[in-house]
């Protein structure tokens, strides 16, 4: 959805690149494009007013103007004025001290409230909550059947007392699920109520009864992230009509321009508590403000890769893979296999892509990755015998075209597969013993021969550092010795390769953006697996 603000706010930065020092015009210019580039996301003018103002302000203000590198502190600014705007800190749910916890669902037809219900029960149950999904929506036709269907693909229980279609009391349905929640140990209760195609009164009024009858802890306005400025105009509406204490926003993987998000924050002053990024009941999560404006500014998404990893990787896999990469024995194409089959556990390659830092220069590249590739890696691989995965040198023509005909591709699929396996094979070991450009032997590996390197290169410096015997020569090469010293001092800044716009610099550079790094990144050692029961 940020793709196209994503685009233009990378383009602002990398003119930014290589300047030394920032003058008045360069940050004029550079709010005049980050302006342009927030109204035609369709963020709501007194937003864009206020954001632009306060990174001027900042940008005129001593933390650039003596930093070491001006650009990338500009940056950093901007990063940080971004979360503030979509929330700044992560919402959680109050949860009720005395159970049932009551969550009210609001907002207009088509947003997608009842199937964000289902999702948010299944999120609570992965969290060991025991949700109860009630159908008030008693108007639009066949609203309880969806919210059966959602529920059993859920695996929630749903209160469903009233056949709908204009049937039934939603009030009453409201008020008599907690008491059956209270009765059946539900923890959760999840209300969803009725919407209509615009802001009228009968729905407002329908709405305010139900949180009067059932006082909910959390109620959450579901908003469709792709209807852009009226989403403004309805969360205003329902703020003032119904009120609620969190926006939940839907379609976010839509190809609209997104400004809504960045807007209802900063209008109504509720945070945005959760972002339903697909179609299938697992693609919703908490809304991390810190961790949407490092996906727009192009610097990734990590930790949400790792937590996506950690719920979906079986901790037995994880070892058994680890302990294969580091024993002595080759990488085979059963390995290959096992891990492709563990990385496609965690959705389409080019969103996992997406979420590294800088792949928003590849985006073209991403969009034309199609995972039916892999599933014709997979059929080629498992058209193998036994033998043959674990020993890919013994297949010869004659096996490549059995192999083809069993896996319904053609020779060349299958040579190429091979070649690339024999390179990566070849990666491993370099891996395994250290011999990577700029990168250490991987713990436990290679031991001996990282060892012998290092006392070779110690022996040849050494060697390289034996004084002459002569006085006058000695105290020559000992003055040349102290001028490189300095000239490399000095030059130290300029020697060091420069980072990605945002991702900071060596000693004296601006902090990471929070998420990517300084003291504001999360500690990594808590991301442990659970252990499995």
């Amino acid at each position: 959805m940020f793709e196209t603000l994503s685009d233009r706010l990378t383009s602002v930065f990398s003119s930014l690149r290589g300047k030394g020092r920032l003058s008045e015009e360069d940050i004029n210019a550079t709010a005049r494009e980050i302006r342009l580039a927030l109204l035609e996301a369709d963020v709501a003018l007194p937003v864009v007013r206020e954001f632009i103002a306060r990174i001027k302000e900042r940008a005129r203000g001593e933390e650039v103007s003596k930093a070491l590198n001006p650009a990338q502190q500009v940056i950093r600014i901007v990063n940080e004025e971004l979360v503030e705007i979509l929330g700044g800190e992560t919402r959680q749910i109050r949860f009720a001290k005395n159970p049932p916890t009551v969550i009210m669902l609001a907002g207009l037809q088509g947003a997608g409230k009842t199937t964000l219900a289902g999702k948010l029960a299944r999120w609570l149950s992965a969290d060991r909550n025991t949700p109860l999904l009630v159908a008030a929506d008693l108007q639009r036709p066949n609203a309880v059947t969806q919210l059966q269907v959602v529920g059993e693909r859920a695996g929630t229980p749903v209160f469903a007392p009233e056949p709908g279609n204009g049937v039934g009391d939603p009030v009453q349905v409201a008020r008599e699920s907690v008491e059956h929640a209270r009765r059946n140990n539900h923890n959760v209760v999840i209300i969803d109520t009725a919407g209509r195609l615009g802001v009228d009164t009968e729905m407002m009024r329908q709405a305010a009864d139900i949180r009067d009858a059932v006082k909910p802890d959390e109620i959450l306005f579901v908003v469709d992230a792709m209807i852009g400025q009226d989403a403004v105009n309805t969360a205003q509406a329902f703020l003032d009509g119904v009120g609620y204490d969190a926006v939940a926003l839907t379609k976010l993987d839509g190809d609209a321009r997104g400004g809504a998000a960045l807007s209802i924050r900063h209008i109504t002053g509720r945070p945005i508590m959760f972002a339903s990024m697909g179609e299938k009941l697992e693609d919703f999560d908490l809304f991390h403000p810190d961790r949407m404006a490092s996906r727009i500014l192009d610097m990734g998404d990590v930790l949400t890769l790792i937590e996506q990893a950690q719920r979906t990787f079986d901790e037995a896999e994880v070892e058994k893979m680890a302990s294969t990469i580091a024993s002595d024995e080759d990488f085979t194409l059963d390995d290959f296999l096992q891990q492709m089959s563990m990385v496609r556990k965690l959705g389409p390659i080019g969103n996992l892509l997406g979420m590294m830092p800088g792949m928003g220069q590849m985006r073209d590249q991403i969009d034309g990755i199609d995972d039916k590739d892999l599933d014709r890696i997979q059929a080629i691989i498992q058209s193998m015998t036994p033998a043959e995965r674990a020993n890919p040198k013994m297949i010869n023509g004659s096996r490549r075209l059995r192999i083809a005909n069993g896996s319904g591709t053609q020779v060349g699929d299958v040579n190429g597969l091979v070649t690339r396996f024999f390179e990566a094979q070849k990666m491993m070991r370099k891996m395994k013993n250290g011999g990577m450009p700029g990168m250490p032997g991987m713990p436990g590996m290679g031991a001996g021969a990282n060892r012998k390197k290092a006392k070779a290169q110690a022996k040849k410096a050494k060697k390289g550092k034996q004084r002459s015997g002569n006085p006058m020569k000695a105290r020559q090469q000992e003055a040349e010795r102290a001028a490189q010293r300095q000239r490399r001092q000095e030059e130290g800044g300029q020697t060091m390769p420069q980072l990605p716009p945002g991702l900071g610099g060596g000693a004296g550079q601006p902090q990471l953006p929070p998420g990517l790094g300084g003291p504001n990144m999360p500690d990594l050692s808590n991301f442990k697996l659970p252990k499995k029961k």
